[in-house]
Parts: C-alpha cells; structure tokens; sequence
C-alpha cells in the first residue's frame, strides 16, 4: 500500500511541475508562433514577485502569489507591445530575440536583488503514511495545477475571446479581415503565458532557492513536455504531462533527478521520431481513423 501511494504521489508531483511548467510556454507557442526562451526567466520573476511580497511586504502567500502572477503578467504585456509584436511572423528571429531576453532578466534580478532572496518556508507541512512522511503542500500543488488546466481550456473553448484567439491562431488574416483585433489578440495570449509562468514560479517557490538561475530548471521540462504535447496546446500540455510525468517520477525515484531529466530527453526524441505530430496530432489522427 506505501509502495503504490510512493509512486502515485512522485506521479503526481512530476505531472504538476510539468503541466504548470509548460502550459504558459505552450500557449504562447501554440497561439502565437513564438518560441519564448525566456520562459524560465518569467517562472523566476514570479518565484522573485511572491517572495518579496510575502517577505518583505508581509502580504499573505496566496494573495503574493497571485499578485506575482499579475506582475509577471504585466511585464510580458510590455515587452509584447515593444519587442514581441514586431516579431509575430519571424519564429526563428524570436527564439534569439527571447533569448537576449532572457539575459537580461536573469543577470539584472542578480544586479539589483543579488544572488538570492529570503525564502519562504513550504506551507502546510506534511501527512504521514507508513513510515514515510509526504509534503501536504505538493498534493495542493496538483488541485492547483488541474484546476489551472479546467481555467485555461474554459477560456479558450468557451468564451468569445477564445473563439478570436483561435480563430487568429489557425487564420490571422481572415479572422482581422472578420472584425478582429488580432494584435489586441496577440497581446492578451501573451499576456496569460505570462502570467501563468509567473503563478508556476510564485507556487514553487517555497520548495527551492529563489535565485536568479532558478528558471533553467523549468525551461528544459517544459519545452520537452510543449514538443511531445504537439500542436494543441491544452490537450497536449495535459497528455504529454503525464506521459512524461511517469517516466520522470519513475527514473527519479529509481536514479536520482539527473536521471529523471535524462530520461525525458530520451522519451521526447523516441516519441518524436515515432509521432512528429505529438502526442495530440496522434489523438487527432485516431480521431481521423474512427470517422
């Protein structure tokens, strides 16, 4: 019984840290075309936001977390309307655009906040199963990320904006030529990225060193989770999480997390190789096959 709750809960643990990750990159890519390689460097600007708020201004964790997010949000909205917007129809340009980016935030945070920050201490405790004692807080962490998920597809399926946003997506010409604010479209895409890297940093927050470098540690799993997840970027964020969210908890609770990461790298090339559309092209192509 230990055993089976064991793996279910470093299941769980991976397959939050990769859906929270990714989701934020992947709508950015998946609506906009932009390759953010400065995704890492968000996620730490909202872990840097919600301590400071929680530390320094005393604010409470959760309302820390969310205002993180907000500013993370906000941030990304200007450098949209100033750098990222000229940069819709270049893909390529925006991956070395984004990484300069990147730089700057990375090496200005240790500029003008130094190497660190006062850390918070991981809420909530821990529950005893057994022998072994597990983290309450990584359980919250997983409520979170599902509800997340619920929020993100009930905005893109459900609602006006939505419909504009994929519309611009799959036909920015025809949807402008519809009545569309595409660019205001643009903006708004960029801006939920954003913010949903910053909630993914100010959540995390307490389980690690809040330091400047801390976002490289992100950027690698969520752009392996995006390109496994393929063009879709909700249903793919969700079903490559948890793909890869077996083979990471596995690996690492056999080998270490170095291991983990390997094995994601290695699991991302095979899976590519056999489904260059990803794990939701192959959903679209049963989909296909059953009609």
């Amino acid at each position: 019984m230990i055993l089976v709750f064991r793996h279910l809960y470093l299941f769980l643990d991976s397959f939050s840290f990769l859906l929270l990750s990714a989701l934020g990159l992947s709508i950015i890519y998946g609506m906009m075309g932009i390759i953010n390689q400065a995704h890492g460097e968000f996620i730490m600007l909202g872990a840097y936001f919600t301590s400071l708020l929680s530390v320094a201004l005393h604010i409470p964790f959760v309302i820390s977390i969310f205002l993180g997010a907000i500013l993370t949000g906000l941030l990304g909205l200007l450098l949209d309307r100033t750098i990222i917007c000229r940069l819709y129809s270049r893909p390529l340009d925006s991956i070395v655009v984004t990484w300069g980016i990147s730089l700057i935030l990375s090496q200005g945070i240790r500029i003008i906040l130094g190497n660190s920050v006062e850390s918070i201490s991981t809420p909530l405790g821990s529950f005893t199963i057994g022998n072994e004692k597990f983290s309450t807080y990584r359980m919250v962490l997983v409520a979170v990320a599902v509800i997340t998920l619920i929020v993100v597809y009930y905005i893109f399926n459900h609602t006006e904006f939505g419909l504009k946003a994929r519309a611009t997506m799959q036909r920015s010409d025809i949807a402008k030529s519809l009545g569309v604010n595409t660019d205001r479209m643009y903006a708004a895409t960029f801006f939920i990225g954003s913010f949903l890297a910053g909630l993914t940093g100010g959540l995390y927050s307490p389980t690690m060193m809040v330091v400047p470098t801390m976002g490289t540690s992100f950027n690698m799993q969520a752009f392996v989770t995006v390109i496994v997840g393929g063009s879709n970027p909700i249903l793919g964020s969700f079903l490559s999480s948890a793909l890869l969210g077996v083979v990471n908890s596995e690996l690492s609770g056999w080998a270490g997390s170095f291991a983990g990461q390997i094995g994601l790298l290695i699991m991302a090339i095979i899976f590519i190789r056999i489904c260059p559309l990803g794990v939701s092209g192959l959903v679209d192509r049963l989909k296909a096959v059953r009609r």
